[in-house]
């Protein structure tokens, strides 16, 4: 899952991105306001975690702005606002959540885990169920017929996405970008590798290469 972090704490700011890909996210982090509303106009995040008090454009002129050009990322608020009226002030900007400073690195990630699940229609469950597959996002792990599977953070990131996704071809850049960040230096047959070791451990059925294009989890009734 990719994430913007938009912090301009540059201690706090460093800790939730270390800590959030410690978990197996890639996070790109602006500090700025106006950063911020550039690059939401110009590239796709799984969530957006926003705090209010930025420079340059506040984070809730960044989160109207990016409303009123119909974008429906989940978006979760950042700050050290603690006021009812600031969070409902947010949350009627468009947010989704609200989590105020001090927080803990367990609740937010699993609060990020809910606001995925919602946006991609999973439902309740914080288990995905995918034919012979069960994947747990808040453990990172990965049974293939009941057998645990050792699975590197990147292609447990990758095969989630795809499950999500099951029936719809996703474009070889647009995975490259959920499991990169900006200033990564990355191969250019990374995501042929590790298709390739996905398919050594679940079975070669399950993600399919669309020539051209992609690849595309199988989608299974």
């Amino acid at each position: 899952m990719r994430i913007l972090l938009v912090e301009d704490d540059e201690l706090l700011g460093d800790g939730v991105r270390a800590g959030l890909s410690q978990y197996g996210y890639t996070v790109d982090w602006l500090k700025d306001g106006q950063s911020a509303d550039r690059a939401l106009q110009t590239e796709e995040f799984d969530i957006i975690v926003l705090d209010l008090g930025l420079p340059k454009l506040s984070g809730l002129n960044v989160l109207e702005n990016f409303r009123a050009r119909g974008k429906q990322t989940p978006v979760l608020i950042l700050t050290a606002r603690e006021t009812v009226e600031d969070r409902i002030k947010g949350l009627d900007s468009g947010a989704d959540d609200y989590l105020t400073k001090p927080f803990d690195l367990d609740e937010l990630c699993a609060r990020l885990r809910a606001l995925q699940r919602r946006s991609t229609g999973s439902g309740g469950s914080p288990i995905i169920v995918h034919g012979p597959i069960e994947l747990d996002p808040a453990s990172h792990t990965v049974t293939v017929n009941g057998e645990l599977v050792n699975i590197p953070r990147r292609e447990f990131a990758l095969l989630h996405k795809l499950i999500q996704n099951a029936g719809r071809v996703m474009s070889r850049e647009h995975l490259a970008q959920s499991l990169y960040g900006w200033g990564e230096d990355v191969d250019s047959n990374a995501l042929e590798v590790h298709i390739h070791n996905l398919r050594k451990k679940i079975g070669s059925d399950i993600i399919r290469t669309v020539r051209g294009v992609g690849y595309m989890a199988e989608k299974i009734e």
